[in-house]
């Protein structure tokens, strides 16, 4: 690895410390924005310099830096659902100003609500999407939970993996290429029940960013998209409980200060209960008594102000799915427990007005396994990936016109593809040493967010990566390999405890621009380069915890991407309303699937690469945005035209055929109406093209086995999907708890929340399998298709309460 470590720290330092050198007479304001009800730190509050007609939004940890010249300013403070707060300031020397905003509420005519108007059209930030927590919660909900992974594949560009799965597909790129970040530690598996729900429980939530292209330099290790999700810090002012009671599931969160202002903490955790419902009915002597299926999952978060230079914050969240299945005829019982640890821990330090840095240790460890027994034979698999990983950013806000992001980012990986065991009463069987892969990944990054002129901004970065993987490890080789004539490997190849076994380099530029046209419009495009170094092998169409991670080898090179994009941005009414189009194109290579026919026994005692095939992928297409950012009608209308294709040397002979999620047409409809202070009403659309399959086209029968024979890969559509879900939320009326406020009374807030899923009870196609039917023999024999659908209407009621 050619890098000079003590030039890359000086070019680093320089840079960051530049416009601190040649600041003549000019003079920095900067501080924190929170949020007067409980202290918690506000994302992307717009700060804006009336007389300069410039402005900046707060960061991540709601912090704030201008350096302006000397003079008298007036400083605008805004955010969607909260009061404006204006500050003048005399500028003669360095300025610290916090600031809390208040949430508005509708007491008379004088009330003004403003926000972040022009963040749509000043920003370069191209396919990039906030999503509002509290809005989120008004929308229909999946038997009751409110479900964010589900509400991102209501935006254009982002498709559902199919009925009921969490999964999600990112302009043509798969779910193993979306980066998902919580506090900045990578979740792996997302998902709970198989799919139906995400890990994420949105009382503990803060803020969810969802970048599709234009990735900033500060992310990696994915191709496709990023998931920034961040967790709620606890309540600074006073103790608080929440939480909600539904039909399959309930929700609890306990947060509040210890130590006033100064530090807090959040608990928040959930559980199903089917199997609690369920068992009271099903006797002992039932074939299925002891099965049964819960998930349950568990998040916190310490935060303490050491000083006001000084932040440091805990997080970490525990999630386990428990899936049993018993048949007391056939004596077969089977267990499939998976999950997710992590944790994180960030010091945020302010080295000047300018200067801030953050360093974060975080770790990460996804399980997964499947047990089985039948009489005395049992056998388990195990699959896993373990991350440790560390992380120093600097951020520098030198003038309003650069904000300069550099940092260095290492991991740790520990992959366990597959582990199987089995025994036959007390006899073991030998299925040789457990296969570990490990790996280091270290990247440097350096971008500037700068003005070019008046109207031309720009983004630009450049990532350094470099991966390596290491022993100790057991290279099969495959007796193809070397001419003969056998599936299994044939010779390996040993390397010992931090041996290198293969290394890969590489430079990620990125760049994005926006052309302002006028105050109301402008033009955005962005370029990126992106490579990633694990992959995710599956033998199932959806993204199911039976998947392994593998890394990048010498047979499986590192995915690389390219995207492009373009589009035009347009506020209407005074930021009422905005629109965006947006054109893209996505290049991929070294993509892996499966050898047609692998299954999942051949990993054992053997690479897995070594049953992969490699292909690339393509994917281009357009997408329509209208939104209404605030009134009592909320919500937007996305479409996406699009078409995305693989190409694989071991598929269909090479041909280029349509991808799994391929999806011509993808429309959603999502609204929010308030009505009145006690009635708000959500409703959500989709319609999209069918996924496309492959289908048997005839059947034989040799030596009484039944043989098909399949067509081109992907050459047929399924049914198109749709589904309408409505909802409506009944609070209390405003007046009666404003008495009990005042008469000193603590104060329990609530609202009901019903919601109907699938209102027509539409039956979308879920998979499609086939039966022969008929005599074989007299000739008569056919193949018939059978669809079928997950969920018909589905109603449900939730308790939410507070205080």
């Amino acid at each position: 690895m050619n890098l000079s470590w003590k030039g890359f720290a000086f070019a680093m330092f320089f840079t960051l410390c530049a416009g601190q050198v040649f600041a003549a007479k000019n003079f920095t304001i900067s501080g924190n924005v929170s949020e007067k009800a409980n202290g918690e730190s506000m994302i992307g509050v717009t700060v804006y310099v009336d007389e300069l007609k410039k402005g900046v939004s707060t960061n991540f940890y709601g912090f704030y830096s201008m350096t302006l010249p000397q003079g008298n300013y007036t400083i605008l403070y805004s955010f969607i659902g909260f009061k404006e707060v204006v500050r003048t300031v005399e500028l003669s020397q360095n300025t610290k100003i916090n600031v809390e905003l208040e949430e508005a509420v509708y007491v008379g005519p004088t009330v003004e609500i403003v926000g972040d108007q022009n963040d749509n059209t000043e920003s370069t930030k191209i396919g990039t999407v906030k999503l509002d927590i509290e809005n989120i919660k008004t929308l229909p909900a999946f038997l009751g939970e409110v479900d964010l992974l589900k509400t991102i594949q209501l935006l254009p560009g982002i498709q559902s993996a199919s009925e009921g799965n969490s999964g999600f597909y990112v302009r043509g790129g798969g779910p193993d290429q979306n980066l998902i970040l919580v506090d900045n530690a990578v979740v792996y598996n997302a998902s709970h029940l198989f799919g139906s729900f995400s890990v994420f429980n949105a009382d503990a939530v803060k803020n969810v960013e969802v970048i599709k292209g234009g990735m900033p330099a500060k992310y990696g290790g994915r191709v496709s998209s990023v998931l920034d999700i961040s967790l709620k810090e606890g309540n600074l002012k006073e103790h608080q409980l929440e939480g909600g009671i539904g039909l399959i599931s309930s929700r609890f969160t306990a947060q509040g200060p210890i130590k006033k202002d100064t530090s807090s903490y959040i608990i928040s955790a959930r559980r199903t209960y089917i199997d609690l419902l369920v068992r009271p009915f099903v006797s002992e002597e039932s074939n299925f008594s002891g099965s049964g299926y819960f998930f349950y999952d568990l998040n916190m978060k310490l935060n303490h102000r050491f000083s006001p230079k000084d932040k440091v914050f805990a997080s970490g969240y525990f999630g386990r799915d428990v899936f049993g299945f018993r048949s007391q005829t056939a004596g077969f019982e089977t267990e499939i427990p998976w999950g997710n640890a992590i944790a994180s821990v960030r010091w945020n330090h302010l080295f000047s007005d300018k200067l801030l840095m953050s360093t974060m240790a975080s770790f990460t460890d996804y399980q997964f396994s499947f047990k089985a027994s039948q009489e005395e034979f049992s056998f388990a698999l195990n699959s896993g990936i373990r991350d440790y990983t560390g992380k120093v950013q600097f951020t520098s806000y030198p003038n309003l016109a650069h904000e300069i992001t550099g940092g260095v980012d290492y991991t740790f990986h520990r992959f366990s593809p597959g582990t199987l065991s089995a025994s036959s009463g007390d006899t073991e069987f030998d299925f040789g040493s457990e296969e570990i892969n490990l790996s280091h990944e270290l990247a440097f990054y350096l971008q500037d967010e700068f003005d070019l002129s008046e109207s031309i901004k720009i983004n630009a970065g450049l990532r350094y990566v470099y991966f390596a993987q290491v022993g100790p490890f057991t290279r099969y080789i495959p007796a193809e390999n070397i001419g003969l004539v056998m599936s299994s490997p044939a010779s390996e190849v040993q390397y010992d405890r931090g041996e290198l076994v293969h290394d890969f380099n590489a430079f990620e530029p990125r760049f994005n621009f926006r052309w302002k046209i006028n105050e109301r419009s402008s033009v955005k495009g962005g370029y990126t380069h992106n490579f990633q170094f694990v992959h995710l092998a599956s033998l199932s169409p959806t993204s199911l915890p039976t998947d392994v991670w593998i890394p990048a080898t010498d047979k499986a090179q590192p995915q690389f991407g390219r995207q492009a994009s373009l589009g035009y941005f347009r506020n209407w009414l005074d930021g009422l309303l905005e629109s965006s189009v947006e054109v893209y194109y996505k290049d991929l290579e070294n993509l892996v699937e499966y050898i047609p026919g692998t299954q999942p026994e051949d990993n054992v005692g053997n690479n897995v690469d070594n049953n992969l095939t490699f292909g690339d992928g393509e994917s281009y297409g357009v997408e329509l945005f209208l939104k209404k950012t605030r009134g009592d009608l909320n919500g937007w209308i996305g479409y996406t035209l699009s078409r995305t294709t693989r190409t694989f040397l071991g598929i269909d002979e090479g041909r280029t055929f349509p991808a799994k999620f391929d999806r011509t047409h993808d429309l959603s409809v999502v609204l929010s109406y308030k009505l009145s202070n006690r009635w708000t009403f959500g409703t959500s659309f989709v319609y999209g093209t069918g996924n496309a399959i492959t289908l048997p086209q005839s059947i034989y029968f040799v030596e009484n086995n039944v043989l098909f024979d399949y067509g081109d890969r992907n050459s047929f559509r399924m049914a198109p999907f749709h589904r309408w879900d409505v909802s409506a939320t009944l609070t209390p009326r405003k007046n009666e708890l404003r008495k009990q406020k005042k008469s000193g009374k603590r104060v329990i807030e609530s609202n009901w929340n019903f919601s109907i899923y699938n209102l027509y009870s539409r039956q979308n196609p879920y998979f499609i399998y086939f039966n022969p039917e008929g005599n074989f023999s007299e000739g008569t024999a056919s193949l018939k298709a059978y669809q079928v659908s997950l969920f018909p209407i589905l109603p449900s009621v939730t308790w939410n309460f507070k205080f």
